[in-house]
Parts: C-alpha cells; sequence; structure tokens
C-alpha cells in the first residue's frame, strides 16, 4: 500500500492549488484521511481531515481557505488550496487509515509534496 501526492509547486501569494493523494496496492477500504504540512524548521502540524463519511475538520489557520475532500470509489483525497500566502509554504503530507482486510487497519503516510508560495 502506498498513498502519493501530487499537485504541489510554486505559486504567487493569491494563488491557489489542489494537492491530490491517491492510494494504491491492496486496500479493502481507507477509513479517515488527513493532510498534515511541515514549514521549513518546524515541526508537522495537522491541516485538515475526512471522515469517510465526508465530515470534515480544519486547522484555525486554513479555515474557509482550503478544503478537503475525497472520491471514495478512487481511494483518493483533495486539497483544494485557495488565497494562499507565504505562511502556507511547507511540505504538505497525506495521511490514512487503510483497511488492508475486513480485520486489519493500518497507518500510512505519503512521501509528502512541496508547495511553495512567493511574496
Amino acid at each position: 500500500v502506498q498513498l502519493v501526492e501530487s499537485g504541489g509547486g510554486l505559486v504567487q501569494a493569491g494563488g491557489s492549488l489542489r494537492l491530490s493523494c491517491a492510494g494504491t496496492g491492496r486496500i479493502f477500504k481507507i477509513n479517515n484521511m488527513a493532510w498534515y504540512r511541515q514549514p521549513p524548521g518546524k515541526q508537522r502540524d495537522l491541516v485538515a481531515t475526512i471522515t469517510r463519511d465526508g465530515s470534515t475538520n480544519y486547522a484555525d489557520s486554513v479555515k474557509g481557505r482550503f478544503t478537503i475532500s475525497r472520491d471514495n470509489s478512487k481511494n483518493t483525497v483533495y486539497l483544494q488550496m485557495n488565497s494562499l500566502n507565504p505562511e502556507d509554504t511547507a511540505v504538505y503530507y497525506c495521511y490514512g487509515e487503510v483497511k488492508v482486510n475486513a480485520n486489519y487497519e493500518f497507518e500510512y503516510w505519503g512521501l509528502g509534496t512541496q508547495v511553495t508560495v512567493s511574496s
């Protein structure tokens, strides 16, 4: 099982990016999913979470600007990021609670995708 992020890049302040994270491999289903981010020299922090049925939560710093969503048929989670500012610069990581069969669930992380916002 792997979680593979895509969609990062360089954007000017005020711009938008959409991150995607696709689960591949032997997946029975994915329960909770989330996006985290780690700015340079800082700890990894939670950005947003989404349950399998679509309930969401956001860090205060991104509320009203970022939207997390998912497509269960594709084992994919998205993060739409609008009104980006330089403080959003970080490596963004995908997280998922993956059931590999009816009995076993494991936590997986993606390798991360870089988002850089220029002023």
